[in-house]
């Protein structure tokens, strides 16, 4: 099996932590590993020689720092950002031209996850039924541990055995009072995004589904057209929306798996992904801290202190050049100040 992540995000939901020119996959927000190494670490077992990465062409040498035993060779570079239907088709196409054959695990590189051993085992049981019946899909589904509305969820069918049941359906980002009927329910799993399949499966799926994308690809990758010019006019899709969607739910099956798994993708799931409680405070830094409750308070900054008092759900966070200040609930808007940022040519702080 090969082992196929996907470290070219930009991160910006993490800003001002994650930045452009370092995306939180390489950022130390646990221990002393960044995301991408903790990544590389969990698959250390099938081999260095099987695993490759697909980032952003600007970032090619940023994860070989962060990777030097990987061969630098097995980490592909995308010319600019098309969303995830381009990327992933990208890779797999590039992957087929060195003559890869046979089951690939699509994986990420900015997500944490208490358990390894049992994501091993489950990657080790995906790749059996994907050598035993190439025309399907597996899904890896979380347990859930609380209603998450901020997650993708999988519902459970049919159970076949032990913890391997049919795919019955999936839903993104549920409203509240339904995601708690689902948790309630049992039936429904976190989609973590953990995908493995047949790599010639899934081509067949883009020639099939998206065939103007496969023609486009396919000629950059043999070098017909030029890919640095060429990749940018690509359709902007997910792959969720342009591949998996499509795939017969008889073609698909989900196995269950509990990871401890959490996807830091904004500061307060963040502060959720390292504390125990949402009560609980994340410190980090040099802080000082008066009863204050479920706050995210880091301080990169050497020779600062950051001293707060009587917080309740905030997010602080203190950089070399950059400090944030907002409620949990308010969190979701960074990307509009963002946007606001970028409005005033302000790109040093981006």
């Amino acid at each position: 099996m090969k082992i196929l992540i996907f470290a070219g995000g930009a991160g910006t939901r993490l800003w001002p932590i994650s930045r452009k020119s370092s995306p939180k996959q390489f950022e130390i927000l646990k221990g002393d590993q960044s995301t991408i190494q903790m990544a590389l670490e969990r698959i250390r077992s099938f081999g260095l020689d099987n695993v490759y990465v697909s980032t952003n062409d600007k970032y090619v040498d940023l994860v070989y720092s962060h990777l030097p035993e990987l061969d630098k060779n097995h980490i592909m570079g995308e010319p600019t950002r098309r969303d995830l239907a381009a990327a992933v088709g990208l890779a797999l196409m590039k992957l087929k031209k060195q003559g890869v054959t046979g089951t690939i695990a699509m994986l990420w590189a900015d997500h944490f996850m208490k358990k390894p051993e049992n994501f091993v085992e489950a990657l080790k049981k995906a790749e059996k039924l994907i050598t035993k019946n190439p025309n399907r899909f597996v899904f890896l589904g979380e347990t859930p541990r609380f209603a998450n509305e901020n997650l993708g969820w999988i519902n459970l069918g049919e159970n076949i055995e032990g913890d391997l049941f049919k795919f019955e359906s999936w839903k993104y980002r549920p409203e509240i009072l339904e995601c708690q009927e689902m948790f309630e329910s049992q039936k429904w799993m976190w989609n973590p995004g953990y995908f493995i399949f047949d790599i010639d499966f899934v081509l067949e799926l883009y020639k099939k589904h998206k065939p103007e994308m496969y023609i486009a690809l396919a000629d950059m990758v043999s070098g017909q057209k030029d890919l640095n010019t060429e990749y940018a006019k690509l359709e902007a899709e997910s792959f969720d929306n342009a591949i998996v969607e499509k795939i017969d739910k008889d073609q698909a099956v989900v196995i269950k798996v509990d990871l401890a798994w959490t996807d830091p993708g904004t500061l307060y799931a963040l502060k959720e992904a390292l504390v125990d409680g949402t009560d609980k405070n994340f410190e980090k830094g040099t802080v000082v801290d008066l009863d204050s409750t479920d706050s995210l308070i880091l301080n990169e900054e050497n020779g600062r202190l950051v001293a707060t008092v009587g917080l309740k759900g905030m997010v602080v966070v203190n950089t070399n050049n950059t400090t944030l200040v907002c409620h949990k609930n308010d969190v979701p808007r960074i990307k509009e100040l963002l946007k606001k940022i970028e409005e005033q040519r302000l790109e040093e702080y981006l």
